[in-house]
């Protein structure tokens, strides 16, 4: 069988053109090649899918994780790589999803999407959408992916889906990477991180399961205690990501400390991040972390917010042990964080 790659189209600003009043309206997939006609310049077969009604990615959540990850299980034995063009906003939460419930993954599925609309005259979607195809199509000479992971690809560079931060609105180099190497550069030549790329250890498989009792909760100078209780009361929490400041600190305040242990004791599962762009948690290094370290929550290492709240929601959904669900969430379990 000869290469092929699907591209999943389910909105965002790369698939948007000039309806011809100044209104911006998603483009028909299928006429793909009308806007890049380089597309026909590949010596492979490209197919595409796309949502019924393709969605801004602001309006992108689990039930669209989850008929993304079907439509590429569906299609997973017919393609030798996967494209999924998506908003740009959310970008990193649908390719942390997809990473956590593919298991075994040995092809490449390839989030990209644009800073202006494909129909612009300065449109970066072109490039992205090229380059991403080739990235998905990538063999060695016995036929084998060579990039066996969820990646977004933009603006010259590959990065693992799972460690990337959407991190500037107005150029095109969006997405970075702060505390993993990119996978792979792209300018002239391609330069592949082979060392930074993961090796399928599994059979494939894919676990739609998602949580949805989670919450992210982000301390600041100032909190007011009544107001973060309520959250500590909620009865369907399941989940808790607390974003602290530095290496996992936190105001030495009585009621966010007894707060807390009211989660532990009732069984909700703390996994603590850090606010920072780089570093990684390590509690106990200060007076201000103790208290968590105490508590025996779950240290998020580097991984960054939107990787540890994906990942909570797919430990929860899959897993009914409570020890399992500890183990998993301080394990790297796709290459989201640095143990």
């Amino acid at each position: 069988m000869g290469k092929s790659v699907l591209i999943i189209y389910t909105g965002g600003t790369v698939g948007m053109i000039d309806a011809g009043n100044g209104v911006l309206l998603p483009f028909d997939i299928h006429n793909l090649l009308k806007w890049i006609p380089e597309l026909g310049r590949f010596e492979f077969k490209i197919d595409s899918l796309a949502f019924e009604s393709p969605l801004d990615s602001s309006n992108v959540g689990p039930k669209e994780w989850q008929q993304i990850g079907q439509m590429i299980a569906d299609n997973y034995a017919q393609y030798t790589g996967f494209v999924v063009l998506h908003g740009s906003d959310t970008m990193s939460y649908t390719a942390s999803a997809l990473s956590f419930m593919f298991d075994g993954l040995s092809k490449p599925v390839i989030f990209t999407g644009s800073q202006l609309p494909i129909g612009a005259l300065r449109t970066d979607a072109k490039e992205n959408i090229l380059t991403a195809i080739e990235l998905a199509a990538m063999t060695d000479k016995e036929g084998k992916a060579l990039i066996p992971e969820v990646g977004i690809y933009f603006e010259n560079h590959l990065f693992r889906g799972n460690r990337t931060i959407k991190a500037n609105s107005e150029n095109f180099d969006a997405f970075l990477s702060p505390n993993c190497t990119a996978l792979a550069e792209v300018g002239v030549h391609f330069k592949l991180n082979e060392a930074q790329l993961r090796k399928p250890s599994a059979a494939f498989s894919f676990k739609s399961g998602l949580s949805a009792d989670v919450a992210l909760l982000k301390v600041f100078p100032g909190f007011s205690a009544k107001v973060f209780q309520s959250v500590f009361d909620n009865q369907y929490l399941k989940g808790l990501v607390l974003e602290t400041y530095g290496t996992g600190n936190i105001p030495q305040d009585k009621h966010l400390i007894a707060g807390l242990q009211q989660l532990s004791e009732r069984g909700v599962h703390v996994m603590v991040v850090t606010q920072c762009v780089m570093g990684s948690v390590e509690l106990g290094r200060y007076a201000t972390s103790t208290d968590l370290k105490a508590l025996d929550v779950c240290s998020g290492h580097d991984i960054t917010s939107e990787a540890a709240v994906t990942k909570m929601m797919h430990v929860l959904a899959n897993n009914n042990s409570s020890e399992t669900i500890k183990s998993q969430l301080r394990t790297s379990l796709r290459g989201e964080m640095t143990v």
